[in-house]
């Protein structure tokens, strides 16, 4: 079995509150990206096994999202060893999703593999303990994200008519790199409402990434890229969640 997990962008961020266990709350519209993606195949084999090609992985393997994946299935119900093999592409740390997309698609993999007849509320229950961004990649679909980032509401967003170009720096943002800069606070209008009655045109001024604000001063250069998507023309652009991939949104050519 061969999917293709796919990168996603966020439209706006607002970090809105920090939780007493220690996270944050936000808001931000999730937007799927298929045109960016890793390869994943699951295969039954006698004994578990991940391999990876393409970018590094960092880490440990028995950490990584994919293997998570199985073993939280593997729980509940009586599947059989696979080997899944991982060709990376979306660059990680980039704000992309890419680590959580291989693991939603890991789960629906595995359901449909062992037919195991899970619903998509099922997998999304399931995804929810991988990850904050993991759940959204089960219906894989535009939806205006709130909480930890993990419950979501389904939004009317087509920029099909539109070309997504992003470009990534090659900086690795930490979580805690991230989250230093940023002062938690309510947003006057919440990203949902604004995206209903602002035309893209508009959106330079109203649509912003609270993320920008603590990592352009030490990143620059990722603030350059930024500009430069607007000096090419980009109808709107802005980085993706906590960074550094910087995506612009253009009309498409005739």
């Amino acid at each position: 079995m061969v999917l293709f997990p796919n990168a996603k962008i966020n439209i706006g961020l607002n970090v809105t509150e920090k939780r007493n266990d220690g996270f944050h709350n936000i808001e931000s519209i999730f937007y799927p990206v298929f045109e960016l993606y890793d390869v994943l195949e699951i295969v039954k084999c006698e004994e578990l096994k991940f391999t990876s090609t393409g970018i590094e992985i960092p880490g440990s393997k028995k950490d990584n999202l994919c293997l998570k994946a199985y073993q939280l299935l593997k729980q509940d119900f009586n599947i059989s060893p696979v080997h899944i093999y991982l060709l990376k592409v979306i660059p990680i740390g980039a704000g992309l999703g890419g680590g959580s997309a291989d693991a939603a698609f890991t789960l629906k993999g595995l359901n449909d593999l062992f037919d195991l007849k899970l619903t998509d509320e099922q997998l999304i229950s399931y995804a929810q303990k991988l990850g904050s961004d993991c759940a959204f990649f089960i219906k894989n679909k535009p939806v205006f994200a709130f909480n930890k980032g993990d419950e979501f509401k389904d939004i009317e967003l087509d920029l099909l008519t539109f070309e997504i170009k992003i470009e990534y720096p090659n900086i690795h943002i930490g979580t805690a790199e991230a989250y230093a800069g940023i002062h938690p606070k309510e947003p006057v209008k919440n990203i949902k409402s604004l995206i209903a009655v602002a035309p893209i045109e508009n959106w330079k001024e109203t649509i912003k990434n609270d993320f920008e604000e603590s990592i352009f001063p030490n990143h620059p250069e990722i603030k350059e890229l930024k500009e430069k998507m607007y000096k090419n023309g980009a109808v709107y652009a802005s980085m993706t969640g906590s960074g550094s991939a910087v995506y612009g949104v253009f009309e498409r050519s005739e």
